[in-house]
């Protein structure tokens, strides 16, 4: 398999640039085995950051269009799943790290300076693609400004500031995701027809009162409790009442994304309802996945370096716990808390429309 790349007759090292990429390791600057693997673990992270960013962009660009087409669902769905299985996969990176000891890190620590995972552009980029905001952050900081301060060093550091600032431009993926979900279909009607908003009112205020009903009779259960647990059980769901109102009715008007929301994750049995499903199903995946590699990169780094500052002067692993707690697709959590058993789901209207019928 000889040949070069000039004559489209690639060899193994030239398609993989493999000369390139093996020179990028420190070898150069006498680099002990523990920083050489140190070094390649955080390189091939960012390499998946790159396909991770290529894929949700695709997701968010079938999204945001005004109409998605049907068959692009499915895509998507692919793509985000390809997505989930790289996190995954870096998950279990981290485990390879683990070999790295504490003195083994010690040995070269003071050679990062103030280098830090912090300044990972790319990991920022599709934190800011998913649609992380910036109140939901540790302290509610801007991850813009470490590149603004780095901007005016070189050229490809302005380029890198102007990339994140045309993301930061642009709708995020969970802001599409969103909007699609506000054209769904509900009791048969469509979101952009005269009675929509009337159909959907009646909707809402059914489950909030079936919901409340399921509450009511959660609560008459406590009462063989005693009078002081029947009363914490009443106050618990009136608040959780409260709460179902001001989800589907944020200041006090009905949100018809929540409401589409809710009504696929109430009747996931119905056949049009399949690929919304499944494509919720997998967004929620992919932020569980997520959570769980912030997670084990926290574990990581207090079995290596203990709870000593980081290298970028961050809290080290108290700032890495909180953002395993940062949650981007909140909605898609939030509607399980208000959903009601089967039996007291609104009866369905227009069944037929969804490609189902009772009878069967």
């Amino acid at each position: 398999m000889g040949g070069s790349s000039s004559d489209g007759n690639w060899t193994y090292g030239d398609y993989l640039q493999l000369p390139a990429l093996l020179e990028l390791q420190g070898e150069n600057r006498g680099v002990s085995n523990d920083e050489m693997h140190f070094i390649i673990v955080h390189q091939t992270f960012e390499l998946w950051f790159k396909q991770i960013i290529r894929e949700l962009t695709e997701v968010r660009n079938i999204l945001g269009q005004d109409l998605v087409p049907e068959d692009e669902i499915p895509r998507a769905c692919d793509h985000l799943g390809r997505t989930t299985e790289i996190f995954g996969l870096m998950e279990s990176q981290w485990s390879v790290l683990e070999t790295l000891t504490p003195q083994g890190f010690l040995g070269f620590r003071d050679g990062l300076g103030s280098a830090s995972g912090f300044e990972s552009f790319q990991m920022r980029e599709f934190e800011i693609l998913l649609g992380l905001k910036n109140e939901d952050r540790l302290y509610g900081m801007d991850p813009l400004e470490t590149f603004r301060k780095l901007a005016g060093n070189s050229e490809r550091d302005a380029a890198i500031l102007a990339r994140l600032e045309d993301a930061a431009s642009k709708p995020s993926l969970f802001d599409s995701l969103m909007r699609w979900i506000s054209r769904t279909p509900i009791m048969g009607t469509s979101y952009d027809s005269e009675d929509d908003a009337s159909v959907v009112t009646v909707y809402v205020t059914a489950h909030l009162e079936a919901h409340r009903l399921m509450g009511e009779e959660a609560a008459s259960r406590t009462s063989g409790y005693g009078a002081s647990e029947s009363e914490k059980g009443v106050a618990r769901f009136a608040a959780a009442q409260a709460a179902a109102i001001d989800f589907l009715k944020p200041d006090g008007e009905i949100s018809r994304a929540r409401a589409g929301l809710l009504f696929i994750e109430s009747y996931r049995e119905l056949p049009l309802l399949t690929w919304p499903r499944k494509l919720i199903d997998a967004m929620v995946e992919l932020e569980e996945s997520m959570v769980k590699w912030r997670h084990s990169h926290a574990r990581m780094v207090e079995r290596i370096m203990g709870r000593r500052m980081g290298t970028g002067g961050t809290s080290g692993v108290d700032y890495l716990d909180a953002t395993s707690r940062y949650r981007i697709f909140k909605d898609l959590w939030a509607v399980r808390t208000i959903l009601v058993k089967p039996q007291l789901r609104p009866p369905l209207e227009n069944a037929e429309f969804y490609g189902y019928s009772v009878e069967n």
